[in-house]
């Protein structure tokens, strides 16, 4: 019988439960796939625990995965852009990709570059399209001097290397035990914690021109002491900062396309974007989630189920 995870009440990693369930059928307009790998983000974690049941409301019992990249088995009514055997990459907002089997929207998939791992594949939505959007919402660019909060994350690990790839020069925080790979990537590392602001004016020269947050806990506050203008501070958590000083705060839903998630696939065939990950069995789903929790992991999560 295929797998799925699911969760019958709100809580932390122990209550996801890998339960077998019938294979599902795709309707109008979706197909069926066969998962490869479905990435893990932090809103999964907010919607378990019940902190985000005002934007997203949950009913019992409830998925989760939205990422996911994997074999179409079938193609429902009305698809014409994929068929059995086709290898792709996309996005649910339905939840229920962390599973053996998953429907896709058809209008949510690209097809998957032979140079892109599944792994990779799999965890590459939702921090690539965060990531994307944040970065073109800070307008980075030649002579710019960018500063990512969490630059080793799920997010800021692509944010830093998009813009490197835009020509701007890129300060990462991190911990230091993330800084040999942020140097890898040609990103300058400052640890975070006490005395930040000074480190990072040391290494910018005292001139930042754009910031991403990608962590929350007072960033922006920091993004303006250093001078940056707020239409040029992009955060993904601190929507009260936002509300406040009227920065911005473009993420995944503002590059929700199948074209954002080719072009970001196509740099990382090319060698040019990498992302790192880490892989859990499917049966490992909770022991995953506690790792992303801890909120130190180098690049993405992802569940594989088996092939």
């Amino acid at each position: 019988m295929p797998r799925v995870v699911r969760f019958e009440q709100f809580g932390g990693p122990e209550v996801l439960q890998v339960v077998e369930a019938e294979r599902p059928a795709p309707g109008e307009g979706t197909v069926l796939v066969r998962v490869r790998a479905a990435g893990l983000n932090p809103v999964e974690s907010g919607i378990r625990g019940g902190f985000l049941d005002q934007v997203y409301p949950t009913s019992f019992p409830s998925q989760q995965g939205r990422d996911v990249a994997g074999v179409v088995e079938a193609a429902g009514p009305g698809v014409t852009a994929f068929a059995p055997g086709d290898e792709v990459i996309g996005w649910t907002d339905e939840r229920g990709t962390q599973a053996d089997y998953a429907v896709v929207p058809a209008a949510n998939l690209t097809a998957r570059p032979d140079g892109v791992p599944w792994e990779v594949a799999g965890a590459l939505y939702t921090a690539g399209a965060a990531a994307w959007a944040a970065i073109r919402a800070v307008a980075a660019g030649e002579g710019d001097t960018v500063v990512v909060a969490n630059a080793a994350g799920g997010v800021g690990s692509i944010a830093v290397q998009l813009a490197r790839i835009a020509g701007a020069t890129v300060i990462g925080l991190a911990g230091e035990d993330h800084h040999e790979w942020l140097r890898g990537r040609g990103v300058v590392p400052v640890a975070y914690g006490e005395g930040v602001e000074e480190r990072v004016r040391a290494a910018a020269g005292d001139k930042v021109d754009a910031f991403v947050d990608a962590f929350g806990a007072g960033y922006v506050d920091l993004a303006l002491r250093l001078g940056v203008q707020p239409d040029r501070v992009n955060t993904l958590i601190d929507f009260a900062a936002v509300a406040q000083h009227g920065v911005k705060a473009s993420g995944s839903n503002d590059a929700s396309s199948p074209e954002v998630l080719a072009e970001l696939a196509g740099l990382v065939a090319g060698g040019r974007l990498e992302v790192p990950v880490r892989a859990f069995p499917l049966e490992r789903v909770a022991e995953a989630y506690a790792e992303l929790e801890r909120r130190h992991t180098l690049g993405k999560l992802v569940v594989t189920p088996a092939a």
